[in-house]
């Protein structure tokens, strides 16, 4: 039998692009096991699924002083001692990791046990989980056609990144009643990723009534992140999990942070769409890097977020949806629905079969 062990978690960007691998893992006959942690944003991702699901210990290596660090590396070592026993447990054909710290012992291990690693690289640039992975994986997939210079041209493979099908079958109609719009206007989405964003939602919420004259608006604010009081118009969600495919269906154009995860599936639906990125002084730049190379191919229109204001916001937003045209047409261009066949096919070479 065809065993896969997937990890990764941390973010829904670690984990999503998993999720979307899983129907095509089973049409090819493998038994699938997640390893991730046990607080963490996978498990319960994960469990809707139904795939056996693993803990282990996770910790954060940062890239400053923290006396977090000396403690993190005891749960490090704790996780590679676990991921050692599932190792031995499960016996996998191949591990498939998308990143985050909770990749990283059980990559280790896999390589103890001579079992083949595949990492797929969402950003444009790696992250520190998925470098520290990179001289124990046989092949390293990726996203961005700028990424390619950051890896080792051995183990490189450019595959996209793999889009969930059931976004692909969002019903707009619905999409409208679930969010109460029974008027014409188009629909604006709004997400600041899976953990939110003060500084979009903020952004929103002080250029409500302007944007309301012309459009609907989807707010997903993050949880947390939801305000009092309601305007026609105007719905606000912490996270929509079932409905989303509705919600993408009926959007016209969306404002979002620029995680990689969103912008693929930005592309793989057609949807033009204002980024505003992270900025570099609370990440490292990924975002930043990302949100402008989908600029350049022309999928996307970037707003800094140290530029965001009311009236800037309005404008880029009517930008955006003015042209909304052509971003499609260029987007139209792009092969990103075949990603998750294309890491598939990575596998099933890697291990032979």
């Amino acid at each position: 039998m065809k065993k896969i062990i997937l990890t990764g978690g941390g973010t829904a960007g670690h984990v999503t692009p998993n999720i979307a691998l899983l129907p095509g893992l089973k049409n090819r006959g493998f038994h699938i096991d997640y390893i991730g942690t046990s607080k963490g944003m996978e498990r319960e991702l994960i469990a809707k699924t139904g795939i056996p699901y693993h803990c282990i210990c996770a910790g954060k290596l940062r890239r400053y002083f923290d006396f977090k660090n000396f403690t993190d590396l005891f749960k490090i070592g704790v996780g590679f001692l676990q991921s050692l026993f599932l190792m031995l447990k499960i016996r996998p054909s191949v591990v498939f990791s998308k990143g985050g710290f909770v990749s990283c012992p059980v990559v280790w291990a896999a390589w103890v046990f001579r079992v083949p690693v595949i990492i797929h690289e969402s950003d444009m640039t790696p992250g520190l989980a998925n470098k520290l992975s990179m001289p124990f994986a046989k092949k390293i997939c990726f996203s961005f056609p700028e990424t390619e210079s950051h890896l080792p041209s051995a183990k490189r493979e450019m595959t996209g990144l793999p889009v969930r099908e059931e976004l692909f079958n969002g019903n707009a109609e619905y999409g409208r009643e679930f969010c109460g719009f029974h008027n014409e206007k188009p629909v604006i989405l709004v997400m600041g990723g899976s953990l939110g964003s003060q500084a979009i939602n903020a952004a929103v919420r002080g250029a409500l009534d302007t944007l309301l004259e012309d459009f609907n608006i989807c707010h997903l604010c993050g949880k947390g992140g939801k305000a009092p009081g309601s305007k026609n118009g105007y719905c606000q969600f912490e996270y929509v999990s079932e409905e989303l495919p509705d919600i993408i269906a009926m959007a016209d154009i969306a404002v979002s942070r620029s995680g990689a995860t969103a912008l693929f599936e930005f592309l793989a639906l057609r949807k033009p769409n204002l980024l505003i990125p992270l900025g570099s002084a609370a990440s490292r730049g990924d975002q930043i890097l990302n949100a402008h190379s989908f600029q350049k191919l022309g999928y996307s229109r970037v707003l800094l977020q140290d530029d965001v204001t009311g009236a800037s916001l309005v404008e880029n937003i009517r930008l955006v949806y003015n042209d909304r045209e052509k971003y499609q047409k260029a987007m139209s261009g792009a092969q990103s629905g075949k990603a998750s066949d294309k890491a598939l096919d990575v596998v099933e070479q890697l291990i032979g079969r």
